[in-house]
């Protein structure tokens, strides 16, 4: 006879009062208390309150001595804990018998624990916590118990044994139930039984119910625990698993109440997680073990309606766990343990991040170039006052999206939305709906083609065709490199073809078309546009996939789904809307900055960030840079910003004390140079540098007259206007000073003599010696200097005829003039087949000025010579440049230099401009409009003519294409004495890929262009 079948004792007041005198020394007022198989009944007396148990005459005494040994070591290991304490009896035993006719019973005094029922509060989350954290603390404190007792055959309790009350099935009467029971023991026998030999064991008390819990008088704190009567030894997890049961039974939202109990419960006993993975079937299999017992009781016993009664709730939370996905409250439990719900998640990140191949485009068109707008779906948000009409919403975001000139527009990853209404948004676990997207959008037109952006294997192919759902879906697995490692993305919202053009286990190859965007009536009634979703634990679905969260669970839905912009990669200001758009900022430029200052393209730009070869508006729209030669290796190259942070923590001085860095960048930049140019002297612009060029060109020649080529320009200050063609003879100009000859600017596309040969150099030269004859007439004497660019920028990207340098310079040093190279657009590699433009030249000036590239952007440049012509200008007048050579600038200087050698970038220079002026000649070949292609490494220019014969310029046609570049992402200006020629001269990171780009681009640019019309002057 088990004690559920043998009557509990009954033993009468006046033989409860003599056995509490008689054995303990106690007597007061005794109350009885309720019990299922025992009988317990309080004790008051003056010394305290007492619990007298005495237990059913069935109880096996084994069981008592392990119960009485788990009192004594939790009040060694932790005497706090809420638990009651043992009271010896006066012969010393902890355990009294007393023989009651034919039975004999077993008598234990325990303290009295005060406080309210757990059943008898409000059962809030935080008291829930308050739970956890009370048998956590019970866990930690069994950890270190055994005792053999604790080992239970065929225990009913015994989560480890939960299968074994299977038999007992048949006992529940209503089928739908039986049906649940049986699906819950699917998914124990299925998820968790394989893995209970991996799972820790431990002795656990597996009644932590709300009539066993004790609760301070207040309602908020858990203060103890009773009834150790189910004790066993089973897996440490099953404590958590039996308590989160009780806990979660009539509660509404299982996932508020469940997450900061076991959270409570794991900091004071963390599990690992293969207990989080187990917990919510151990959860849903004692609830099962729980109506199976009952059903069998009831049928044994059916006079007790209780039996039954109490199965209510232990029903209804079966229902709801079992329409819950098991591999999604595996997350919520690993979340709540302080796990990664995702155990593969940071991995998968990680290589996404790190060892992803260049992923190939999503839809049929550059996002990272397109123009783009934010679409926010939030309540609130602009346009969702028309939501409810889909007609009304599609005008209004047709009409936006033309304002923006936007190709398409952006639903965000993570927003919070009440857009979606279906019944398939609620959940059976929570009153809260899921609307927190985990996707992003991309509303684009209908019948857009969808492209794989990265190799796969199509996992499903199917169509959920409930209003508000994806309609056709296609689902792709990819593997994370070689490690067996997978992933997921989802494309939702695609058009009908889709279902048929792909099947499930096709290999689909990065850029290979899957699908096209579906139809309002397609895709679940929205508007046109792609769910792309990331998933890194599919929750062994396939085919549909949750594509919004319940908001209160996005720390595990964010693991489950990722940002999609892992693979995208679409710059940061894509999502965030600027508080300051170009109009606006425009307006307040013009109120504080000259209007001297001239800004770009007709329609302007705001860029607030650079990466390489590419700028980024305030939209996030990437621009292919092909014109910033400044940020010579690239726009905030972090090797250059880590140099120039790191010195700015230890100093920022002047070059009047001594210092590591501006040496050794000297000694580096002048081992540059052929000699005897090995003088270096460190100024803050390309402006400065030019400016002592000339200084000491006229102080040690004693001279003033400068000899420059037409449409030179050498700099901003007044000095270098006045040798600047380009400033003293366009608007606003003065002409040419007195003290300056302009001698003809090299061109052999457009000048008097044409082509590259030494013959052509030497013909212009004579306009040097031209200029070297005027001088003398005039001054009586020389040149001061001959200072020439060594590619003339500004006069259209016009590189010289052979030996046209090497001639210039002799006439001049001839006539005892100095010779000054004007490096600070070509230095640094960027004609590919040397270091400096004016190598190609075969020439050694007397002094090179270096700028822009040289600081990436930082406000440096220098100036190098000899030392006879250094020691010549050191007259007694002191040359000092208050930040020249800096450590900081010298710093960056050093960084730009590691950079160039490291990534071999003047090879790389070569290398794209041989590819993109082989593309710029094909292209030359089929439209008239390009006269001439010039150029050397990453320096190049496009001359742009509307007659070939005549060499009329297209300066119109000229602008309209670097605007229509410009407008499809790619930035490029012109320059020339007739604004004519299209000027290349990107960071020399630019690569293959970026030269395919801009022929593309330029090529597309013409294709716009109406053919223009053969004119005569």
């Amino acid at each position: 006879m088990t004690v559920f079948e043998r009557p509990k004792p009954e033993l009468s007041p006046g033989t409860i009062a003599a056995l509490l005198r008689d054995h303990y020394g106690l007597s007061g007022d005794v109350t009885p208390l309720v019990s299922e198989r025992d009988q317990n009944a309080r004790l008051r007396t003056a010394k305290g309150d007492f619990v007298l148990k005495i237990a059913n005459a069935a109880e096996d005494r084994s069981v008592l001595e392990l119960q009485n040994a788990v009192l004594r070591h939790i009040a060694k290991v932790d005497p706090t804990l809420g638990v009651p304490r043992l009271i010896a009896a006066r012969s010393g035993v902890d355990t009294v018998e007393h023989v009651e006719g034919s039975a004999r019973h077993a008598i234990r005094l325990l303290t009295y624990l005060p406080g309210r029922l757990y059943s008898e509060v409000e059962q809030t989350p935080a008291l829930g916590a308050s739970l956890g954290s009370f048998m956590g603390r019970l866990s930690r404190a069994l950890a270190g118990f055994g005792h053999p007792a604790a080992h239970r055959p065929e225990f009913l309790w015994s989560l480890d044994e939960a299968t074994a009350v299977k038999p007992w099935l048949a006992d529940i009467a209503d089928p739908e139930n039986r049906a649940l029971v049986e699906r819950i023991f699917a998914r124990y026998e299925a998820r968790s039984l394989p893995n209970l030999e991996r799972l820790r064991a431990a002795v656990v008390h597996q009644d932590a119910n709300d009539n066993n819990i004790l609760i301070a008088d207040d309602g908020t704190t858990v203060t103890g625990l009773i009834d150790f009567g189910d004790m066993c030894f089973g897996r440490q997890v099953n404590e958590l698993a039996v308590t989160l049961a009780y806990a979660l039974l009539d509660k509404d939202d299982l996932y508020a109440h469940a997450r900061p109990l076991i959270s409570a419960y794991a900091r004071e006993m963390p599990i690992s997680g293969s207990e989080a993975e187990s917990l919510f079937d151990l959860v849903a299999a004692r609830l099962a073990v729980s109506v199976s017992v009952s059903s069998h009781r009831a049928k044994k016993f059916p006079e007790n309606d209780y039996l039954l009664v109490s199965q209510r709730p232990a029903f209804a939370l079966l229902e709801r766990l079992d329409k819950t996905n098991p591999a999604f409250l595996a997350a919520i439990a690993r979340e709540a343990a302080g796990l990664d719900p995702v155990p593969s998640h940071d991995a998968v990140v990680g290589w996404l991040n790190g060892s992803m191949p260049d992923r190939a485009p999503l839809l049929d068109f550059d996002l990272d170039a397109a123009p783009r707008m934010l679409l926010r779906l939030e309540d609130g948000a602009p346009g969702m006052e028309h939501a409810a009409d889909r007609q009304a919403f599609g005008a209004w975001l047709d009409r936006r999206m033309a304002e923006a000139g936007a190709r398409y527009a952006i639903g965000l990853w993570g927003e919070n939305r009440t857009v979606y209404k279906g019944d398939q948004f609620r959940s059976s676990a929570s009153p809260e709906w899921r609307s927190q997207h985990l996707g992003l959008d991309l509303f684009v037109p209908a019948g857009t083609p969808v492209l794989a952006p990265l190799a796969g294997t199509v996992l499903s192919v199917s169509d959920n065709d409930l209003p508000y759902d994806y309609g056709p879906t296609v689902m792709l697995e990819h593997e994370c490199g070689a490690g067996g490692l997978r992933f997921w993305t989802l494309y939702g919202h695609l058009a009908r073809e889709t279902l048929t053009r792909v099947r499930p286990g096709q290999a689909v190859a990065a850029g290979e078309r899957i699908g096209s965007i579906g139809t309002a009536d397609e895709n679940g009634g929205w508007l046109p546009h792609l769910h792309f979703q990331v998933i890194t634990d599919r929750l062994g679905q396939e085919g549909e996939f949750p594509g919004v969260g319940q908001p209160s669970l996005w720390p595990v839905w964010s693991k489950i789904s990722p940002d999609p912009n892992l693979i995208l990669k679409l710059a940061p200001e894509s999502f965030h809307e600027d508080a300051t758009p170009p109009a606006a900022l425009l307006e307040r430029r013009r109120k504080v900055l000259g209007p001297s200052l001239s800004i770009s393209y007709q329609k302007k730009l705001k860029i607030v960030r650079g990466k390489g070869a590419y700028l980024y508006d305030h939209t996030g729209r990437g621009y292919l840079d092909c014109v910033n030669n400044i940020c010579h290796v690239g726009h905030a190259h972090p090797h250059v910003v880590e140099a120039l942070a790191k010195q700015a923590e230890i100093l920022n001085t002047n070059t009047r004390y001594l210092h590591d860095n501006i040496v050794d960048y000297a000694e580096r930049l002048a081992a540059k140079f052929p000699k005897p140019l090995s003088v270096v002297y460190m100024v803050c612009s390309g402006s400065e540098a030019n400016e002592l060029a000339l200084r000491m060109a006229r102080t040690v020649t004693g001279r003033r007259d400068t000899i420059v080529v037409d449409w030179g320009y050498h700099g901003n200050t007044q000095g270098l206007i006045d040798v600047s063609p380009y400033k003293f003879n366009r608007k606003g100009g003065k002409g040419k000073p007195d003290h300056v000859e302009i001698a003809a600017l090299p061109d052999p596309y457009r000048g008097t003599h044409k082509g590259m040969s030494t013959e052509t150099g030497l013909a212009y030269a004579q306009s040097v010696e031209a200029c070297i004859d005027t001088i003398r007439q005039r001054a009586g004497q020389g040149p001061a200097a001959f200072i020439a660019e060594t590619i003339s920028g500004c006069g259209g990207q016009v590189v010289y005829p052979d030996g046209y340098l090497s001639a210039a310079f002799a006439a001049v040093r001839r006539a005892g003039g100095l010779c000054i190279v004007d490096e600070v657009q070509t230095g640094f590699g960027r004609v590919g087949s040397h270091f400096w433009a004016h190598e190609t030249q075969g020439v050694v000036p007397d002094i090179v000025t270096l700028g822009k590239p040289i600081g990436n952007g930082h406000p440096m440049a220098a100036v190098v010579t000899t030392p006879e012509i250094a020691q010549a200008f050191a007259n007694g007048m002191e040359f000092f440049s208050s930040f020249g050579g800096n450590p900081v600038s010298a710093a960056v200087g050093n960084a730009v230099l590691d950079v160039i050698e490291r990534e071999g970038l003047q090879a790389k220079a070569l290398a794209a401009g041989t590819d993109l002026l082989s593309r710029l000649r094909e292209l030359q070949h089929r439209h008239p409009l390009i006269g001439d292609v010039r150029g050397k490494g990453l320096f190049v220019g496009v001359e742009m003519v509307r007659d070939r014969t005549t060499l009329e310029p297209a300066t119109n046609e000229a602008n309209q294409v670097i605007n229509d570049l410009k407008n499809n992402g790619i930035l490029v200006s012109t320059d020339g004495p007739f604004d004519n020629v299209l000027k290349i001269k990107p960071p020399i990171c630019f690569g293959l890929r970026e030269a395919e780009l801009l022929a593309r681009g330029i090529d597309a640019a013409l294709l716009g262009l109406s053919a223009p019309k053969a004119t005569s002057k």
